[in-house]
This record gives C-alpha cells, sequence and structure tokens, in this order.
C-alpha cells in the first residue's frame, strides 16, 4: 500500500471569514460529485461521482448517521462524504435509521462486512457504545462526525469532526440578547438526541430572557406546523422561535404567518431554501456547522488513517467545524454555495 498522505491541520473557525475559506476550498474538492438521497437502506455511494485520485488501493467506508426521512441536511452531509471518497479511491456505503437500535444495527451490519473504515453519527451514544466497542476489536477504525462530541472519547473513537452544540447554543444566546429578545421557544424535533438538547440548555446559558423548550415530531411536517402555531397562538408574547435545523424554521415560518405572530424565526443549520429565506426576511439568521465539511473530513481521515498512521487532532482534540452566524448582511456570498448543495 502507498504510504502517501496529505497534511492537515485541523482548526476552529473562528467567526465567518475562515468558515468561509473551508467551504470555497471544499467547493473546489467537489467539482464532478454527485449528491445522493438518504434512507435506511444501504446504499453505495458516488456512484456518479469522477474516479479518484488517490492511487492506494481501493477502500469501502461505511457512513452511518441517524438521518430522518426528508432531513435535507444529511444530503449534504453525503455530498461531503463522496467527493473524499471519490478522491481516496474509496467505495462509500450510505445507511440511516433514525432509530438508535437501527442504527446500531446498521453498524454492526457494516462490521460483519468487514469494512476497512466506519463513521457515525453518536446522537443517541448510550445506544451505540456495545456496536463500537465491537468494531474496535475487529480492527476497524471509527470516527464520529456531528453528533456525540462530548462522548466520542469515551466510546474510543479515533476522531471527531463537528460543531460544539453548547457552544453554537450559547453564540446564539447571545445574539438573541443583542437583538432585545425576551421570551424564546426553542424546538425540539427529536427527544432524547443530546446534541439537539445541548444546543437549547447552551442558548439557555447566555440569553438573558427565557427560553422554553417546543418538543414537536420532525418527521410530520404536518404536526410541527400544528404544534409551534398553537404554541404561538396560545403565547403571544414569544418573540423569536428557535428552530434546531433548516426544514423546522420553514415549516415555522408557515407557523409565524398563520398565528398572525410578530415572533422572528432563528434557526440551526442552512439548506438552499433556507438561505432563500434569510435573503427574503422571513428567517432573520442562521447558525452554520458545514455539514458538507464534517462529512468530507470523516470518509478523508480514515483514508489518512489506513494509508498514513494520521490522526486529526492527535487524537485527542475534536476537528470543530463552526459555528458561525450567516444572516442578511454575507448570505449572498453563501447562497452560491448552497445552490450546489454544498452548505
Amino acid at each position: 500500500m502507498d504510504r502517501s498522505a496529505r497534511s492537515a491541520r485541523p482548526a476552529r473557525p473562528r467567526g465567518l471569514a475562515p468558515a468561509l475559506a473551508l467551504a470555497a476550498a471544499a467547493v473546489l474538492i467537489l467539482a464532478g460529485c454527485s449528491s445522493g438521497s438518504g434512507g435506511k437502506k444501504a446504499e453505495e455511494g458516488g456512484a456518479g461521482a469522477s474516479a479518484g485520485k488517490a492511487t492506494t488501493p481501493r477502500m469501502t467506508v461505511a457512513l452511518v448517521t441517524h438521518q430522518s426521512p426528508g432531513d435535507t441536511f444529511w444530503d449534504i452531509v453525503r455530498k461531503g462524504a463522496e467527493a473524499a471518497a471519490a478522491k481516496d479511491n474509496i467505495r462509500l456505503v450510505y445507511s440511516a435509521d433514525p432509530n438508535a437500535g437501527g442504527q446500531a444495527n446498521l453498524v454492526q451490519n457494516a462490521v460483519d462486512q468487514k469494512v476497512d473504515g466506519i463513521a457515525v453519527t453518536l446522537a443517541k451514544p448510550d445506544a451505540l457504545k456495545d456496536v463500537v466497542g465491537t468494531a474496535r476489536r475487529a480492527g476497524i477504525p471509527v470516527v464520529g462526525l456531528n453528533s456525540g462530541l462530548s462522548e466520542w472519547k469515551k466510546l474510543g473513537l479515533l476522531e471527531f469532526f463537528g460543531q460544539d452544540e453548547t457552544v453554537a447554543g450559547r453564540a446564539l444566546g447571545s445574539r438573541l440578547n443583542e437583538a432585545g429578545a425576551q421570551n424564546a421557544v426553542c424546538v425540539v424535533q427529536e427527544q432524547g438526541n443530546i446534541g439537539l438538547t445541548q444546543r437549547c440548555d447552551g442558548v439557555r446559558g447566555t440569553f438573558s430572557g427565557t427560553v422554553e423548550n417546543l418538543y414537536v415530531n420532525g418527521a410530520d411536517m404536518p404536526s410541527v406546523k400544528a404544534t409551534v402555531t398553537a404554541k404561538l397562538e396560545q403565547d403571544p408574547s414569544i418573540d423569536h422561535v428557535v428552530a434546531l435545523g433548516a426544514p423546522i424554521a420553514l415549516t415555522a415560518t408557515q407557523s409565524v404567518a398563520e398565528a398572525g405572530s410578530s415572533a422572528k424565526v432563528v434557526t440551526f443549520d442552512l439548506n438552499k431554501e433556507l438561505t432563500g429565506a434569510i435573503a427574503g426576511g422571513s428567517i432573520e439568521f442562521a447558525v452554520d456547522q458545514q455539514p458538507w465539511l464534517q462529512g468530507y473530513l470523516a470518509v478523508d481521515s480514515l483514508w489518512l488513517y489506513r494509508t498514513n498512521g494520521n490522526y486529526l487532532g492527535g487524537g485527542e482534540q475534536p476537528v470543530l467545524t463552526g459555528p458561525a452566524f450567516v444572516d442578511r448582511g454575507n448570505v449572498a456570498r453563501i447562497d452560491a454555495f448552497a445552490a450546489k448543495g454544498t452548505r
């Protein structure tokens, strides 16, 4: 096996400019790669991508997430993973299940297939602890991405790529203070998801006003709309709706209109529809964690480890991909990337 590798220095984006620089570099790498849709059934990724540039032997990497059907956030993660796979001569197998037990079974399937590496999200880390241990005992390197920053080292993962959700939540809370907000509702679309809980707790940690969690079923958008609408009608003093994902935020704008509320909508995460909503003024701002970069780095890190024994973050520190704010002052610069499905 070739011992080739590229240098990589993990860095935490500080504000928007570094985040834009990372995204610009990522888009250049992405040229020629195709997207795919999520789902519970495992699928081979990157079928439409150009041939890998690496001369190293063919590898197989499994990317296993907790994607819910219809959640476009994960399409962006997957695109990044496919771009890295195309570059590194990797066969990427993507699978997802929002149910923690189902996700654990998918990881076990990857172990049984004797893949060369596994990238996994840890939204509910306790449910994945045993199977991650099984993978490690089988000699399969495992890295984490997106969810589970507080747990990845405890589970023995090699590396982690994502956002500190508590830090991101605190940043959003401070931004609400700057806007003069007094009463906010934090819409949680999946109970038990540690990352979503940390986001709301982070907001609560810095926001000087009142924050109440509102639990909804993120897999049922009509239900989300009805629940948020009812809450706004019940409490006209709510001045900000904090969404934890782009589809939820876009639905919340409909709730605001239907309830005749003056509440403003802010959110975590982007997609191309949401950047348009920011530009149009129906959403105030979003906290971007750069999901394309998370997928890219997770897959690329496994190639680096298998071909040259490299650890991003030195095996001790996570590689942070956010947070950065996107609002009407800078959304035009981000929109071009979002239109390509990479932000």
